[in-house]
Formats: C-alpha cells, structure tokens, sequence
C-alpha cells in the first residue's frame, strides 16, 4: 500500500543554510496495516506525514501510494491523488467554521473518485455519534466532537492510506482514548491502512510494533528546525 525509498526534505535555515529534516531511507506499509511512529515535537514526523500525502514536494526519493509514485507528480496531481487515495487526520482538525458539519464532510468528499455524496456524509457521522448534530458548526461542538468530524471527513472517500498527526493532541484521557478507539475500528471496517505519529506513549502503547521515527530517519532530531513537528 506504502513504500517509501531514499525520501528526503531539507529546509532552507533562519541563517541561509540547509537543514536536513527528513531522510528516510525505507519504509513500507500493507494494505490494512495499522502503524504508529514515536517522535518528539521538531524530530521531523510531521514534515514525513506530509511529503506521503503530497503537501510538500520532496527533494528526491519516491513515495509510492497503491501502486502511484506520488513523487513523480506535479501539485495538480498531488492533489487528486491526495484526495483519492488518502485520509488526513490532522491534530488540529482543521474543519471550515463557516461549514456545518455535515457540509465539513460533504466538501471534503467532493474532491474524491465518489464525489459529494452526502447520504454516506450523514451514515459516517451517525457512526461517529454525530448523527443528532448534522446542522451545527463546529464551533458548537466540543473539542471531542471536533475530532469525531475530522474522522469522519477523513474516512469519507473510502481511502486506501489513512495519516494520523497526534490525533488525539488536543484531547484529554478520555477522550483521547475515545478516539483512538473510533479511528483503529472506523479503519478496520473500511479496509483502509493506518499511519499514526505521536509523542504519547500512552496512545503509542497501543501499538506493540510502535517505531521511533529516529529509527527510520537518518537526520538527528537537532538538526530540525521551526515548523518541522
């Protein structure tokens, strides 16, 4: 489902220089595999999350999505395929304020091979238990339930590769344990492969198989800079 070879990303320093931030030499994933990274913040995990979903451009090496070389494609085609392929889980959810829910998951799909169809929009967040709250914004729900649309959003285009950043960052223990639990079972349901990364060790004790990121990229975690997380 995911192979990564000689995948590297620098940054350009506050000083002029070149910060190597990612330099993963391999790293594979199967179809309905679920996977987490350990990392501290600025280790670079975030930065590796994006250049697999396509939000960044790698320098070299080749990040290869259900049979597509992601980095073989132009921004345009990036995209497409970010949207069939992929599902994004970000830590701060990223949900449009001026979208009620149900329109949050419903934009989301219609960027995908399915387009907007907004009776499985209504199934997946009745799944997540927001099937009583379709009309509200996200303002008006609680940081949790935020989080329940983000998955919902995330799964909506039935993708092969779902990327989880620190998903449950913003959450407190029992939430955090909630949606954990929603995101690995939504998953298994759907087939689809799970990569998560996180600093929590109480989430990442969920996966016995739990790889630190600095295991898999060259780069020391010192050598990253701002905005790589």
């Amino acid at each position: 489902m995911l192979s990564i070879n000689t995948l590297c990303k620098s940054f350009v320093t506050p000083e002029g220089g070149s910060a190597l931030i990612v330099d993963v030499c391999a790293f594979t994933l199967a179809a309905g595999e679920q996977a987490a990274l350990r990392g501290e913040s600025g280790s670079g995990k975030t930065t590796f999350l994006h250049l697999i979903a396509g939000i960044l451009a790698a320098d070299s090496g080749r990040v290869e999505i259900d049979g597509v070389n992601m980095t073989a494609l132009g921004e345009a085609r990036r995209d497409r395929l970010r949207a069939e392929k992929i599902g994004y889980i970000f830590q701060t959810f990223n949900l449009l304020q001026g979208f009620t829910v149900l329109e949050n998951v419903v934009l989301g799909m219609s960027f995908g091979r399915i387009g907007a169809d907004r009776g499985r929009a209504r199934e997946l967040l009745a799944r997540v238990g927001l099937g009583h709250r379709l009309d509200h914004y996200p303002r008006q729900l609680s940081t949790g339930q935020q989080q329940r649309v983000a998955v919902a959003r995330a799964l909506a285009n039935r993708p092969k590769l779902v990327l989880a950043d620190e998903p449950t960052g913003n959450l407190d223990r029992k939430h955090a344990r909630e949606a954990l639990a929603l995101i690995r079972e939504t998953c298994r349901e759907s087939g689809s492969a799970l990569l998560l990364v996180s600093h929590d060790e109480e989430v990442l004790a969920q996966f016995p198989g739990a790889l630190d990121f600095a295991a898999i990229n060259r780069p020391p975690v010192a050598a990253a800079t701002g905005g790589a997380a």
